[in-house]
C-alpha cells in the first residue's frame, strides 16, 4: 500500500510529459540475440524500428569470427543449456540440431529467427553508433534521443534500446598480462586449440570459458593447470542420458524456495561429478556464476588437468602458487571475465564505475526515460528466454500500458538489489550484474503489475490499491 501510494505521486508528476499516440520511432543497437528479440517485439507492437549493427552479420557473439570484432566465440563452443531451454518460445531449432547447439547452430538459429519474423529489413549493417545524447528535458518533455553515426549524421528517435552486450571488452589482471614473460592470451581472443599444441599451459578461471578451453588444450599439452580462485560447482551436461537443464528446468518455479532448488541441483550434480573438493576445488563460501561442462571432471580425473588456487607472484615464465609450489609455463590463457563498456553514451547519463551498471530492473537508468539496456546481466539459465521477458516489459512501457516508478523508488530498488547480490554472491566484477533468473523474472512481473496499475490511474480509471 505504501509503495503504491508513493508511485501514485510519480504518475501525477509525469502526466504532463506523457507521449501522444503517434507511432514511435525506436532505435536498437546491436543485431545479436537480444537486439533481434527486441526488434521482433517492438515491431509487433506497431513501432517503427531501426536496428544498427556495427558489422555485416546477425548473431552477435554467436557468430564465430564475426566481422564486428566483438564475438568471444571459440571454434569448439557449445551452448550450456539444451536446445529446448535455449530456444525462443515461438520458434524451434531445426529438427537435426544437436541437444546442445554449437555456435554454428546458434548463429543459424538467430538468422532463421530474424528472417522468420521479418527483422532483416530493419537492420542497417556496417553502421556504428558513436554517440547517444538527449534532445529533451526529462522533467518536462517527452523522450527524444539523438543518435550520432560514424559518418557524422544524426538521427532522432523516441526510444533507444542499447543491446550491444557486455562480453566483448576483456578484463585483464595486470600481473598476468604484464609480468608473465611467456605468451599471454585472454579467453576473448582464444579461437582454436591447434595454436597451443605441445605448450605448458595455465588457464586462469573456473567459469564456462575457462573449463571449455582447459579441456580443449589439455589433451595435447604436457602440463595443463587450471587456476580456480574461488570455489566451484560444475554442473554436468547429461544426467541418465537426459540434458541436465531439461531436468532442472522442472524445479525452476517461483513457488519452490531457492534453497530447495539449489539443494536438488547440488544433489544431482554430486551424483554425477562427486565432491568438488576431491577434484581440487575450494569449498564454496558464497554463490558464484554457474559453470556447466561435460568433460573437465574426467580430464581432472585423468590428470590431464591439475587444479590449483591463487598465483602469488610471477617470475618470468615461472608461476608461484599459494600452495608453495612453482612451475614454468609457456602460455597463460586468462579467462578473467569482461568489463562493461558503453562507448556510445556519456558517463554523465549512464555512470559506470567498478563495472557496475546501476539500472532499474537491469534495464532503466533513472531520470532518463526512453533509454533501455536489455541483455546486461549474467544469469543461471538460457539468455533468450530472459530477453523475451525484458522485451515484453519494455514494450508495455512504450505502449503506455505501464508507467515507470519515481526516480527515488527506482534508486531504492537498485540499492536493494545490490544488497541482495552482495549478501549472496562472491564480490567480483562479473557478479555486479548477476541475476538468479527465477527471482529476477518474478521481480519483473511484480513491477509490471504495479506499473500497469499506475498507467490505469493516469488514464483516469478506478484502481483498488
Amino acid at each position: 500500500m505504501v509503495e503504491f501510494s508513493r508511485m501514485v505521486q510519480a504518475v501525477t508528476a509525469s502526466v504532463s510529459r506523457q507521449p501522444d499516440k503517434k507511432i514511435k520511432h525506436i532505435a536498437i543497437i546491436g543485431a545479436g540475440a537480444a537486439g533481434i528479440c527486441m526488434a521482433k517485439y517492438m515491431r509487433e507492437a506497431g513501432f517503427d524500428v531501426t536496428v544498427f549493427e556495427i558489422g555485416t552479420k546477425i548473431g552477435g557473439m554467436w557468430c564465430y569470427e564475426n566481422d564486428n570484432g566483438l564475438s568471444s566465440a571459440y571454434r569448439t563452443l557449445h551452448i550450456n543449456t539444451s536446445r529446448g531451454v535455449t530456444r525462443f518460445h515461438d520458434l524451434d531449432f531445426n529438427v537435426d540440431v544437436q541437444s546442445f547447439p554449437d555456435h554454428w547452430d546458434m548463429h543459424q538459429y538467430l538468422e532463421d529467427y530474424a528472417k522468420h519474423f521479418d527483422i532483416v529489413p530493419l537492420i542497417r549493417f556496417n553502421t556504428t553508433v558513436t554517440d547517444i545524447h538527449p534532445a529533451f528535458d526529462p522533467a518536462t518533455e517527452r523522450p527524444r534521443w539523438n543518435l550520432e553515426l560514424e559518418n557524422g549524421t544524426i538521427e532522432t528517435f523516441d526510444t533507444v534500446l542499447a543491446a550491444s552486450g557486455h562480453l566483448s571488452d576483456p578484463l585483464h589482471v595486470p600481473m598476468f598480462r604484464d609480468d608473465f614473460a611467456g605468451t599471454y592470451v585472454h579467453s576473448h581472443h582464444y579461437k582454436e586449440p591447434e595454436n597451443f599444441v605441445g605448450q605448458r599451459i595455465c588457464v586462469i578461471g573456473v567459469g564456462n570459458s575457462a573449463c571449455d578451453i582447459a579441456s580443449d588444450v589439455c589433451v595435447t599439452s604436457p602440463r595443463c593447470v587450471l587456476v580456480a580462485r574461488s570455489g566451484a560447482i560444475i554442473l554436468p551436461k547429461l544426467f541418465c542420458g537426459i540434458p541436465f537443464t531439461d531436468i532442472t528446468r522442472r524445479i525452476q518455479r517461483h513457488w519452490i524456495p531457492g534453497w530447495l532448488r539449489r539443494k536438488v541441483t547440488g544433489i544431482l550434480t554430486y551424483l554425477v561429478h562427486g565432491d568438488m573438493k576431491k577434484l581440487g576445488f575450494r569449498p564454496m563460501e558464497k554463490r558464484v556464476h554457474t559453470t556447466s561442462n561435460g568433460t573437465i571432471v574426467t580430464d581432472i580425473a585423468y590428470s590431464r588437468i591439475t587444479v590449483k588456487h591463487e598465483i602469488e607472484k610471477i617470475d618470468g615464465k615461472t608461476l608461484h602458487f599459494a600452495d608453495g609450489t612453482s612451475e614454468e609455463f609457456d602460455t597463460i590463457i586468462a579467462a578473467t571475465g569482461y568489463q562493461i563498456q558503453l562507448p556510445f553514451i556519456s558517463r554523465k547519463i549512464v555512470p559506470l564505475e567498478n563495472n557496475k551498471l546501476r539500472l532499474y530492473k537491469r534495464m532503466v537508468q533513472p531520470g532518463w526515460p526512453g533509454l533501455y539496456f536489455p541483455g546486461f546481466f549474467n544469469t543461471d539459465t538460457a539468455l533468450n528466454m530472459i530477453f523475451e521477458h525484458q522485451a515484453r516489459w519494455i514494450r508495455d512501457i512504450e505502449l503506455g500500458d505501464a508507467v515507470l516508478p519515481s526516480e527515488s523508488d527506482m534508486w531504492a530498488d537498485i540499492e536493494a538489489q545490490e544488497r541482495w547480490v552482495g549478501e549472496r554472491f562472491k564480490e567480483t566484477p562479473r557478479h555486479t550484474i548477476e541475476e538468479e533468473h527465477v527471482v529476477y523474472l518474478s521481480a519483473l512481473k511484480k513491477s509490471m503489475r504495479l506499473m500497469k496499475r499506475l498507467a490505469k490511474l493516469r488514464q483516469g480509471m478506478t484502481v483498488t490499491p
